[in-house]
């Protein structure tokens, strides 16, 4: 909802605007958030109770949620001889059978509350099949004949979230009297100037007009959708139940063309102050490199090359995300876009999230770039200016000249180390970060150029939201010679085999990782193991055989020295924590085995399975679970099904959410009420082309890209 800037919106007033809240009500609405008209009216219901036909009691079914109707016949406190726990249970009756209710939290109030006579509306499940009829801890609302019927019964009424304190016949009475009060005065935002008027707003994209249809798991935003106003009052008091999904769209179309909106505004203000260095390169670096290299890139690493230099030899600073599965290759194409860098008499950044991966980013980088003359320093949080393979004394830092390689932690990003002439950024592993850190890094230079990588692939409702103000490469090719991995599930009762097992495959000659999720145990909750404690029974499975142990509080240099003896086989099994699941390289191993699989999400747990299958071996991942809730049964069963990254984390963000996938620095700053991240692509399509026709409308001479 917007309005001219000198005035403001009468739904911006405070909450108490609406009758029927005082002081007191204000206080317990704060709770929820809400404070102005507004947010009241954008307060979305969590479910719907269909109200015009109550179901008899005697039709009730087990397991099947229901609401029916009836008067108090009986109440009492139900004691228990052994201990203090008692329960309050309540008879009601609706003249087709009887259903008792029952609380085992005992409140003050409720004798008083559910006085026999009273008249209740109850919503919830049989608790079993048999007799008598029994609902525990179900939600009630008091039917008072006369009081406002047209919006508590004999309609689909809304059931909102609420705090205690607050019951939901109070809230659905504030919010009809507010949409009595202030519907008249929504106006619809910005971005539908261009796209006509009258009480419903024309959205193009769709093939003919018509309205959405709800049943569709995939909904395509349409050629017509309900104004903002009536949206508001459709997803409060629909008229039928499929008008709830077609109101919530239209809401969630206006807060995702806000978020496009303020995307694509930032990126032509960046690029309206903003001039690239110019650092495409001329080759006498890059040439000799892959002569040396000893593999030839693939067909999509070339694509995606071409696409970084056409960047950094640019008008603009690049801003690019690198998207591509474990194993595609993304470090090779880093190196690549760094001697483009160089070669044009710049530094350049590299960023990791962990020790180990900075360290191994080290390694590499160094073999690979001191042939060719260009200096590699590494600066971690416990080894300071590190260079080739020598500890600069002093400790202190050092502005390097041209040509110079900084890797490292977050150790970059202290105000005393200093890079000269930074020309491009890279950071790996970018869902690890923040976006302040991000931006800090690139302030350490004059507007450089910027490469973000991850292995965990984005979904694309994602990309256009949270990296929308990025350009977007894929690498969606693996290099050839990879052995096939194959993932399988199994209860803790197989352990047994599964160590006799991998006992065979480094007997053969192979490595393995078997992973905890916890460093030490947790006397609250035995069930989940912990490194340390399953250390010594994990050397005596392998026995005769080395067994290696890393986890966050291994001090960095033993961290080193295990890892050292790992990638040179001295060490055949590594029992370690989740620290090792980005960037760790060793092809030799082949057998990844995960306990406690359901306390991993699926994105991490598919980083961990990209740590084997890196060699020409076929691989095994192997994933312990007892869980018998559905929800990580079904989660396990797709890594079982699948190893493309982007299915796995289409799936993570549908069971989990984006705060699983790209952590809370990341997705929290997407707060939105209406929109759905793992399902609503088209929507998220539609709204950014609809506020790039809204900015070009505002500045015609200029444009969004």
């Amino acid at each position: 909802m917007s309005a001219p800037d000198n005035i403001v919106s009468p739904l911006a007033a405070p909450v108490s605007s609406v009758w029927g809240v005082g002081g007191e009500r204000a206080r317990l609405l704060a709770r929820l958030d809400i404070f102005t008209i507004e947010d009241l009216l954008l307060h979305k219901p969590r479910r719907y109770e269909d109200r015009r036909k109550f179901l008899p009691i005697r039709e009730l079914k087990f397991k099947e949620a229901a609401t029916v109707r009836g008067k108090i016949v009986a109440a009492g406190i139900k004691r228990f001889r052994r201990g203090a726990r008692s329960m309050f249970e309540c008879v009601f009756d609706d003249g087709s059978a009887s259903l008792h209710c029952r609380w085992w939290q005992l409140q003050a109030w409720m004798p008083d509350w559910y006085a026999v006579g009273r008249e209740f509306l109850i919503y919830g499940k049989l608790d079993d099949e048999k007799k008598p009829r029994t609902f525990t801890h179900p939600e009630t609302e008091l039917f008072e004949p006369g009081d406002d019927e047209f919006v508590h019964v004999n309609r689909i009424v809304p059931i909102h979230p609420l705090t205690e304190g607050l019951t939901a016949r109070v809230m659905r009475t504030l919010v009809w009297r507010a949409l009595e009060k202030f519907e008249g005065q929504m106006g619809e935002p910005e971005w539908c100037r261009s796209q006509g008027s009258g009480s419903r707003v024309q959205v193009q994209g769709g093939d003919a007009p018509a309205l959405l249809k709800p049943s569709a798991s995939n909904l395509q935003p349409s050629a017509l959708f309900p104004s903002r106003a009536n949206a508001v009052h459709m997803i409060h008091f629909p008229e039928e139940l499929t008008d709830v999904e077609i109101a919530r769209q239209r809401l969630a179309l206006d807060e995702f063309v806000e978020l496009q909106t303020q995307i694509q505004l930032r990126r032509r203000k960046f690029e309206a102050s903003a001039k690239a260095l110019p650092c495409g390169g001329d080759n006498h670096l890059m040439k000799p490199f892959l002569a040396q290299l000893g593999f030839k890139l693939t067909a999509a690493q070339t694509k995606v090359l071409r696409e970084i230099r056409a960047d950094m030899s640019g008008l603009h600073p690049m801003r690019r995300l690198l998207q591509g599965d474990v194993g595609s290759g993304k470090t090779a194409v880093a190196a690549v876009a760094a001697l483009m860098a160089l070669e044009s008499g710049f530094n350049v950044a590299l960023m990791s999230p962990t020790e180990i991966l900075a360290e191994q980013h080290f390694r590499n980088f160094t073999k690979w770039f001191e042939p060719l003359g260009v200096k590699v320093v590494l600066q971690t949080g416990s080894r300071k200016e590190v260079e080739g393979s020598r500890v600069q004394g002093s400790g202190k830092a050092r502005i390097a000249g041209p040509s110079t390689l900084f890797i490292g932690t977050h150790a970059l990003l202290t105000g005393g180390f200093d890079m000269a002439k930074l020309g491009l950024v890279i950071i790996d592993e970018q869902h690890k970060f923040g976006v302040t850190q991000r931006e800090t890094l690139v302030r350490k230079g004059n507007y450089p150029h910027l490469l973000v990588m991850t292995a965990t692939p984005i979904p694309r409702t994602l990309g256009l939201t949270l990296y929308g103000d990025l350009d977007v490469s894929v690498i969606d090719e693996l290099p050839g010679g990879r052995g096939a991995i194959k993932t399988f599930v199994r209860a803790t009762d197989k352990l047994p085999k599964v160590f006799d097992f991998i006992h065979e495959k480094i007997a053969a000659g192979r490595q393995a990782y078997i992973v905890y999720p916890r460093v030490e145990a947790d006397e609250s909750d035995k069930e989940i193991k912990a490194v340390k404690m399953e250390f010594a029974n994990v050397r005596k499975a392998l026995a005769p055989f080395n067994v290696g142990l890393l986890h966050g509080r291994v001090k960095a240099a033993e961290k080193e020295a295990v890892m050292a003896d790992f990638r040179a086989n001295k060490i055949q099994a590594l029992v370690a924590t989740s620290l090792i699941e980005v960037g760790v390289d060793v092809p030799n191993a082949s057998v990844m085995l995960i306990e406690n699989a359901e306390h991993f999400g699926l994105a991490q747990l598919h980083q961990l399975r990209g740590r084997i299958g890196r060699g020409a071996h076929a691989s095994f991942c192997i994933l312990i679970s007892d869980a018998r809730d559905a929800e990580a049964q079904s989660r396990l069963k797709i890594l079982e099904e699948t190893t493309d990254g982007f299915k796995v984390a289409e799936a993570d963000l549908r069971l989990r959410g984006p705060g699983e996938l790209l952590g809370q620095q990341q997705s929290g700053s997407m707060k939105l009420r209406f929109g759905n991240l793992a399902e609503d692509l088209n929507l998220i399509r539609q709204a950014r082309e609809l506020a790039r026709q809204s900015l070009l409308l505002d500045f015609p001479r200029t444009g969004v890209s």
